[in-house]
């Protein structure tokens, strides 16, 4: 709506009004942009990380100069690494002692015994089959013998059918026979003469082993044979015929039980000999292979070929593809960690950060091992294989931990201590030093108020590294020289640790506009050049500020929010006023209300343009994006309900989005908690009677306005919050609202005046509000229509600063702590 059409005159800034409510569509019609996914920011980290990988992956050393046998060295020539020299002689030798003892596998198998009882049950069967004539009989002898392989001859065969020798050969000879073979039998015991260190019996049937030692005992065939002989002569009795039979039967079923599996024996050789180490020679690190104006020998110039064949390739793709899957993996942590305290959700500069720090300490790794190469080939003689307990991981990671929160610091140690421990050497004694040091300092800084608490960290920072590295050095069971060595080394790692953070925070700070702990510190400082331009050029808003940073401090800490931040915040929130102090009823003291003069919707658009030009000033004078982000918040999307509805009774027909704030709603805790503090702090200045109980039941009535619309649903608040929040509000604000006692007049009394008269006018306390004014809105017997922007109890809450002036009028003494009386001052509230 135009000046004109409420028939008022032109002034000087109704010009400029004019043309700032032409604006006002595209600005009202303009949504806040949503954070999307940090996609530039996680490619430059993938490309950080396959960088980092291909440089790990490659092993940058100089060539070494080979000599042959007989010539002159022109120059020292250095192992580059450690290296182990096979003595070949030695281990054939320790192979062949190893050969020599390896018992071989013999087999005992049932089998032959079947054998010959099944052959022997086929022969009686066909011998006792029904008469044939004379040929067939020959037919059937000459069988047998080919069967037997031996002349068996007729008188024999006449033997084999009697059924008496057919039992004793049942009875008798076959069980004795199988006992015998049973218990092991070999072709020719002269053969296991060679096996000095005795033979391994396995035994098919049962699957057991036994190492047999004594071989002398173990018969072979011919032993069988004798034993037979003289069993069947002396124990059976037989006659000398029957002997003949049955020798002659039994001779050629007599088989080995005991066999040699030449198979098994070779396996078993050969794993033997397989699980032999070779036998070595080390060349160390940095010892001279042979020294200039020597003649080479053919054992150097072996050594030398040696270092050579065995020389680390240049580019190991392998090392490259599993180092860039490893450190994506941990990298994969900072987008699935749940947020910080301060940082509300991973952004394009914070994956930039992450990917510089880590391509920075990443290089400098590289760059100490090469630095650690070329010194060891200048100084031979000494032991620098400690040297990366210099490099101080931890000072990167206490960058980190002046950023963001432990679970996000933790991810970043992995990354670090991985990707350094494998630029200096990948030992995981080495990770685990780097890990558990720079955690430990992650603690520290986050425990230090100031960048004093940070400098003389370095001493419980240092003992925290020797502890970490003598549990890791006894772990490793190193040498005392070494652990000693290696204590130098942590101590000079603290201090440059401590230097790195302090030559790097600021940069930080600079570069990626983050707000740490100490910056936060400085913009505390009621000396900064904005809270001056605040006290000076809007001094309402300045008090209302520092009011609301009290409240806020107090509640963060109750419900474990950074108190900080939202201190520092509160007191900026408001700097947007500067812009046009003087349409705030904070600032007009008894000066005419600009927002006579305007339409609702210009006055709409003066007092919600604050927020943006706060957030402009903000960047301008990098204050950080936490704090920027809450002043853009900290009036979320509520609606400006007084000049809505002023809009409304002129007729106009508003719309809402029209007559809100563009939000967007706060995001964080901290961001919540300004809000409400902000609401709460600017209604109750219309508090008519400030009693605690009134000052409870108002607190009440803002917050669950405020959450009743919505304003807190981004945030992380909780009812158990609100309720905390509820009561840090109401302790602050009944200190401030408390009553003092009031002093006699005694320049009343010199005019004729009665003592008391004036207190008793003075004590008087104004009338009760009603239920509205509890609520936050225009107290009891005060003119509405004077207001402007007052407190409303529901949807869609505002400052009461920006309401128009009322003439202060009697109120009860109540001051604040700063000994203003803050009904009086601010009639509508700051």
């Amino acid at each position: 709506m135009s000046v004109t059409k409420q028939n008022q005159p032109k002034t000087a800034s109704d010009g400029k009004l004019s043309r700032l409510m032409a604006l006002l569509p595209l600005f009202r019609r303009r949504k806040p942009k949503k954070s999307g996914r940090p996609v530039f920011g996680l490619i430059f980290i993938v490309l950080v990380l396959a960088g980092i990988s291909v440089m790990g992956g490659l092993h940058l050393r100089p060539q070494l100069q080979l000599f042959v046998a007989g010539e002159i060295a022109t120059q020292d020539v250095t192992a580059d690494q450690d290296l182990l020299l096979e003595d070949q002689p030695s281990t054939l030798a320790k192979r062949k002692q190893v050969a020599e003892v390896q018992p071989p596998v013999f087999d005992l198998s049932q089998e032959p015994l079947d054998q010959m009882h099944a052959r022997v049950a086929d022969l009686f069967e066909a011998l006792t089959s029904p008469d044939k004539d004379e040929a067939d009989q020959e037919h059937l002898r000459w069988l047998i013998s080919e069967t037997l392989n031996a002349e068996i001859t007729p008188q024999t065969m006449e033997d084999w059918r009697r059924e008496a020798f057919q039992t004793v050969m049942r009875t008798k000879i076959l069980p004795w026979l199988s006992f015998r073979l049973s218990e092991g039998v070999v072709t020719d015991k002269s053969l296991l003469q060679q096996y000095r260190h005795g033979i391994m019996v396995r035994d098919l049937m049962t699957e057991t082993e036994t190492l047999r030692t004594e071989l002398q005992g173990i018969p072979d065939i011919e032993d069988i044979r004798t034993a037979l002989a003289e069993h069947i002569k002396d124990d059976l009795k037989l006659s000398l015929r029957i002997r003949r039979s049955v020798t002659a039967l039994t001779t050629p079923l007599i088989a080995p039980t005991l066999t040699l599996n030449r198979e098994a024996s070779t396996q078993r050789m050969q794993l033997a000999l397989d699980s032999v180490p070779p036998v070595y020679y080390q060349i160390k690190k940095g010892q001279i292979i042979v020294r200039q104006g020597q003649k080479v020998t053919e054992e150097d110039q072996l050594q030398l070929q040696a270092l050579l064949s065995h020389k680390p390739q240049t580019i190991f793709p392998m090392r490259i593809t599993g180092l860039f899957i490893t450190t994506l993996l941990l990298g994969g942590g900072l987008a699935f960690a749940k947020p910080g305290q301060r940082i509300s959700d991973v952004k394009n500069k914070d994956l930039y950060f992450m990917g510089l720090l880590v391509l920075l300490f990443a290089v400098g790794a590289k760059m100490l091992m090469l630095a650690h190469g070329s010194f060891t080939d200048q100084t031979p003689n000494v032991r620098t294989e400690l040297l990366p307990l210099l490099f101080p991981v931890s000072g990167g990671l206490g960058l980190v931990a002046m950023v963001f929160g432990f679970k996000r610091c933790s991810v970043a140690a992995l990354i670090l201590s991985f990707m350094c421990s494998m630029m200096t050497g990948g030992t995981i004694w080495l990770f685990l030093f780097y890990f558990i040091g720079s955690m430990w300092y992650v603690l520290l800084v986050k425990r230090a108020q100031t960048r004093t608490d940070i400098a003389l960290s370095v001493f419980p920072h240092t003992m925290g590294l020797l502890a970490t590295w003598f549990g890791v050095a006894l772990l490793q069971q190193m040498e005392s020289t070494q652990i000693w060595t290696g204590c130098l080394y942590v101590g000079a790692n603290g201090l440059l640790s401590l230097l790195v953070l302090f030559a790097i925070s600021p940069l930080i700070e600079i570069v990626f506009s983050y707000t740490t702990r100490f910056r936060l510190m400085e913009l505390m400082n009621l000396e900064q050049p904005m809270l001056q331009r605040l006290m000076l050029e809007a001094p309402g808003t300045y008090h209302h500020s520092l009011i609301v940073a009290n409240m806020v401090e107090a509640g963060a800490k109750a419900v474990g929010a950074n108190s900080l931040l939202c201190k520092v915040a509160a007191l900026y929130h408001d700097m947007g006023k500067l812009a046009k102090p003087e349409y705030f009823i904070e600032n007009q003291g008894r000066a005419k209300n600009p927002h006579d003069k305007i339409a609702p919707s210009m006055s709409t658009l003066v007092i919600s343009t604050h927020v943006k030009r706060g957030v402009e000033m903000a960047r301008k004078h990098r204050l950080g994006d936490e704090i920027a982000d809450i002043i853009a918040q900290h009036h979320g999307t509520s609606l400006i309900r007084f000049f809505f509805n002023k809009a409304k009774e002129n007729g106009d027909n508003p719309r809402e989005e029209d007559y809100s704030y563009p939000g967007p709603k706060p995001q964080t805790r901290e961001a919540a908690i300004v809000m409400l503090a902000d609401a709460v702090e600017a209604s109750s200045r219309v508090l008519a009677d400030p009693t605690p109980s009134r000052i409870r039941g108002h607190i009440d009535s803002i917050v669950k306005s405020i959450f009743a619309e919505g304003q807190l649903d981004e945030s992380e608040l909780t009812l158990r919050d609100l309720h905390t929040l509820t009561e840090s509000f109401h302790r602050i604000l009944t200190g401030i609202f408390h009553r003092r006692i009031e002093y006699p007049d005694d320049r009343k009394d010199k005019n004729g005046g009665k003592k008391g008269e004036s207190k008793q006018h003075e004590t008087q306390p104004d009338p009760q509000p009603d239920a509205a004014a509890d609520a936050g809105a225009t107290p009891a017997g005060m003119n509405r229509s004077k207001l402007s922007g007052s407190k409303s109890a529901g949807r869609g809450t505002t400052h009461v600063h920006e309401a128009k002036q009322e003439k202060p009028r009697p109120v009860s003494p109540v001051r604040s702590k700063t000994g203003l009386r803050p009904a009086a001052l601010f009639t509508a509230g700051s």
